[in-house]
């Protein structure tokens, strides 16, 4: 299958993602998640596949989060992704599928650990150097 990233131009992590797909030879579809956000049957799905909770995809910093009043731990689930689908800035990303599964790349390294030939090194945009071997996170 061709890996999909649900991607954010504008954050490193999500920039350093893409990359390391790339330099590891693959041509992932890229979705500009706050173009184009998930169905609610897709973001349900993509939670469930990726093995967290609502509460572990949303994204506080640089998002309504406090004004939304979600830090709140009684609000059930479907008050998160409801909040998600109607802010799509609050899905933190980014989010990598492929057919070994779905994570949550932060930090970006952990997109090595989905793929069949990771790069062996990569240097990020700020310079730090991962490394496949050993250097994925799971």
């Amino acid at each position: 299958m061709q890996p999909l990233i649900y991607h954010n131009p504008e954050c490193g992590t999500s920039r350093n993602t893409l990359a390391m797909l790339e330099a590891s030879g693959e041509s992932p579809q890229v979705i500009e998640y706050l173009v184009t956000p998930p169905s609610r049957e897709r973001l349900v799905e993509l939670i469930s596949m990726m093995g967290i909770t609502p509460r572990a995809l949303l994204r506080q910093k640089g998002t309504p989060f406090d004004e939304l009043g979600l830090a709140d731990p009684a609000l059930a689930d479907d008050a998160l992704i409801d909040a998600m689908l109607a802010h799509p800035i609050l899905i933190n990303r980014p989010i990598v599928v492929t057919d070994r599964g779905a994570r949550l790349c932060r930090p970006s390294e952990r997109v090595l650990g989905l793929l069949a030939n990771p790069v062996a090194t990569f240097t990020k945009e700020d310079g730090e150097t991962v490394h496949a071997a050993g250097g994925a996170h799971e």
